[in-house]
């Protein structure tokens, strides 16, 4: 079995460290805290782990059935999502990954503050995990919140490698009876020969292929500020299942239900109603918020929401819009009897009160301390469909080039300026940002529409080198991903 500590000491601590000074606007690799450094150590002390919770991983090749068509692609044990895993906040997670794909492949945990060298970022905080290999994280999920796993390896994401990570409060402040896990994901893998792989080809080829191989053309949205997307898929999901043949969540009327949606998607937003029912939106990424009543809610890629939900009597329809692209994904609640409303029917909750996290504030217990920034670093969102060069500032990533460095500590002024036509859910690695001042919401992935400018705050308070990058997964993989290190 290889250790995340072998590893890291193999193969970045020699050449793969050394390539991370090679570039001239980098700093020196003695500069920048090493993710197996002994400032990611005492970060992790300092967390006061807990008991240690075992978990086996085996991504691998797959037949699913998402309800009537089956598909051939790569999961986490044979099923879509993949199991959740659940802690308890302060509780260590040992994950013992066996790659039984053709490929490499990584595992990173979404949202969570964890120790650097267990992020799963492939030749920054890692070596990836060979076909046949092996790798364990370890880990103290200290925060409680909705999180999930999945590859940050090319576009593996957009394949069925997803799964949620829910990190119970061992002193749950929320009054509820029942709970329900809802992930949200566009399906294309395994449908009339395409991959995701396939797709991202196509989309490389810019404009002169647009209407081939999947492409959105014309599908707008005004929530999303213009273009909705680059992908038209053939499917979209909720908990791995079409409308044709939905999940159902049985309850009983009058219990309270707190719902834990994740938009696993590579490049849909959804818009998310209850036909006949009001959500109150908790937590926005893992932290609460001042509680809101909503209608519908907007969740972009990477983004997750809880709601609490007090159901009526009768079979009700959960929509998940595909937004600016005619079609949804659907599941039911059934608390009584009655007949379940047509798969293609969009309830009028859909297009009334629309929550995103603009509306929202912090709870008292997550707003960050009122204190001035001392170091601001602007990121230029840039690219275009026409020769598909997604990038910040202008330049594609480079695992080798350490483009930011803060000090541990300090305030950060974090600006995203959207320059494109697109939007893009952008998302930090490693830490939550509060956006637009202190009382923002603590959030760390976020949606910034074409043309505007997204501030946010964040303390440098865990040590490392952390990926900033866009959710959409074919931006990402085209270039749209940049690095922030800690100066030693």
């Amino acid at each position: 079995m290889i250790s995340r500590r072998s590893l890291l000491a193999g193969g970045l601590g020699g050449a793969g460290m050394a390539a991370l000074g090679a570039c001239t606007d980098a700093p020196a690799v003695d500069d920048v805290v090493r993710p197996d450094g002994s400032q990611v150590a005492a970060a992790e002390a300092a967390r006061t782990p807990g008991t240690v919770r075992q978990v086996g991983l085996a991504p691998a090749a797959a037949d699913v059935d998402l309800g009537g068509v089956t598909v051939s692609t790569w999961t986490y044990g044979g099923v879509l999502p993949g199991a959740p895993i659940r802690v308890t906040a302060g509780e260590q997670v040992k994950a013992t990954v066996l790659n039984r794909l053709p490929d490499d492949t990584s595992v990173h945990w979404h949202g969570l503050a964890l120790r650097n060298d267990a992020d799963g970022v492939p030749h920054v905080t890692q070596n990836p995990i060979r076909p046949g290999g092996a790798y364990t994280y370890q880990f103290t999920a200290a925060h409680p919140g909705t999180y999930w796993f999945h590859p940050h390896t090319g576009v593996q994401l957009d394949r069925g490698l997803y799964a949620p990570l829910i990190v119970e409060d061992p002193r749950e402040p929320l009054s509820y009876d029942d709970e329900w896990i809802v992930v949200l994901d566009d399906w294309l893998d395994g449908v009339g020969g395409r991959t995701p792989d396939a797709q991202l080809a196509e989309l490389t080829k810019g404009m002169g292929a647009m209407m081939a191989g999947g492409h959105m053309m014309g599908m707008t949205s005004s929530l999303l500020g213009g273009d909705a997307g680059d992908v038209a898929y053939p499917h979209y999901l909720i908990n791995g299942r079409l409308p044709t043949d939905p999940q159902v969540h049985t309850g009983k009327p009058g219990r309270r239900l707190r719902i834990r949606f994740i938009n696993a998607g590579g490049d849909t937003a959804f818009r998310v109603a209850i036909g006949g029912h009001t959500m109150t939106v908790t937590h926005t990424d893992g932290f609460p918020v001042v509680h809101r009543d909503t209608d519908a809610l907007l969740i972009g890629m990477g983004e997750r929401y809880d709601v609490l939900v007090t159901l009526g009597d009768g079979v009700f329809p959960l929509v998940a819009l595909a937004e600016g692209k005619d079609a949804t994904a659907y599941a039911l609640i059934r608390t009584g009897v009655g007949r379940p409303a047509s798969t293609v029917s969009r309830p009028p909750e859909l297009n009334r009160r629309i929550v995103t996290y603009r509306q929202l504030a912090a709870g008292p217990e997550a707003a960050l301390t009122d204190r001035t920034a001392t170091r601001t670093i602007t990121l230029k969102l840039t690219g275009g469909m026409m020769a598909y060069d997604w990038g910040f500032d202008g330049r594609r990533f480079d695992h080798g080039t350490v483009a930011h460095t803060v000090s541990a500590g300090e305030r950060v002024r974090l600006e995203f300026e959207n320059t494109t036509t697109m939007w893009h859910p952008v998302h930090l690695h490693g830490h939550t940002f509060a956006i637009g001042g202190p009382s923002g919401p603590r959030k760390d992935t976020a949606i910034v529409l074409p043309g505007q400018t997204l501030t946010t705050l964040f303390d440098a308070d865990n040590p490392g080198r952390w990926m900033i990058h866009c959710h959409n997964a074919y931006h990402a993989e085209a270039g749209m991903m940049t690095l922030v290190g800690y100066r030693v």
